[in-house]
């Protein structure tokens, strides 16, 4: 099998369109259609049919897709593996956290967490929630945080809670002494949006009606804080994703309409970081708990 091949099919089923496909892999689109063509061709299988510009997955497509996720994670995780022989040290404790809530919640996690287990290696990975599927299918890690549904089927995912969509201003901006924001209230107002393959981004276009345009598009979340805190426009956030350090210089209001997101963790390690995982774990909660309660 085609290596290539396989990763062009998953990049497909995830970003929907060839075009972005090709350019994660840095391939023009005929490249990238070749590949595809070569997929189907070596196992005689329609895995797409196009709609304009869509490539919409067959039954087929559906059904291959976990399989070409974990075949990738094992191929992807082979260096890990190899590094980890050669090494005769102290198993990490292995953190796989969408990108998202990495620096409001996990990254202050591992600092409490760092205080009352000094002796516990920590490594961390931080990945777009799309990418998730690939690793949590593999289990190369002991605990990953995101966003609920996890991106694969994994009915013992432990829920932190849910957050309440806010909006998220530069602090001095008019907008931010009112009690609640709507849409009216937008109106001119920049608006710095998440791209369309995240969860944030479908679930507002999904529920939100009458937004202007998004003036700026980023794929993350911090980036979209940044550009608020240099006074560029608003964003969607809450209080458990906005980065600490950015706190002080922005405010989050209320949105009028009562939208929120669910997080949870899953643990899935070997007996020797079990125990850390699950600590960590209560730490993620504690501090869940705080920051999702923590409004203008």
């Amino acid at each position: 099998m085609n290596i290539r091949s396989l990763r062009i099919f998953v990049y497909v089923m995830e970003e929907g369109t060839l075009a972005r496909a090709a350019a994660r892999m840095h391939l023009s689109q005929s490249a990238a259609s070749r590949q595809l063509g070569l997929l189907e061709q070596e196992f005689d299988v329609s895995l797409f049919s196009r709609d304009q510009k869509r490539l919409i997955p067959t039954p087929q497509a559906e059904t291959f897709y976990p399989e070409a996720l974990s075949l990738l994670a094992q191929i992807d995780d082979l260096p890990a593996v190899f590094g980890q022989m050669k090494r005769d040290v102290r198993s990490p404790l292995r953190i796989v956290s969408q990108t998202r809530i990495a620096n409001g919640l996990v990254l202050p996690a591992i600092a409490e967490f760092a205080a009352t287990h000094p002796e516990q290696p920590v490594k961390l990975e931080v990945m777009l929630r799309r990418d998730l599927g690939r690793r949590i299918l593999h289990q190369r890690f002991d605990l990953c945080v995101s966003a609920l549904p996890l991106p694969v089927d994994k009915p013992d995912a432990v829920r932190l809670g849910a957050t309440t969509l806010c909006v998220a201003l530069a602090h001095g901006h008019h907008l931010t002494s009112q009690s609640s924001i709507g849409v009216q209230d937008l109106r001119g107002v920049p608006y710095i949006a998440l791209d369309d393959s995240t969860v944030l981004r479908r679930l507002i276009d999904r529920k939100v009606t009458g937004l202007d345009e998004p003036t700026y598009e980023v794929s993350v979340g911090t980036a979209a804080y940044r550009l608020v805190h240099q006074g560029l426009g608003f964003a969607f956030a809450d209080p458990v994703s906005l980065d600490p350090e950015l706190s002080e210089g922005i405010v989050l209001v209320p949105w009028e309409q009562k939208l929120t997101l669910e997080f949870g963790y899953f643990v899935a390690a070997p007996q020797v970081t079990e125990q850390a995982a699950h600590a960590f774990g209560e730490i993620l909660r504690r501090q869940f708990t705080r920051k999702s309660g923590e409004l203008k």
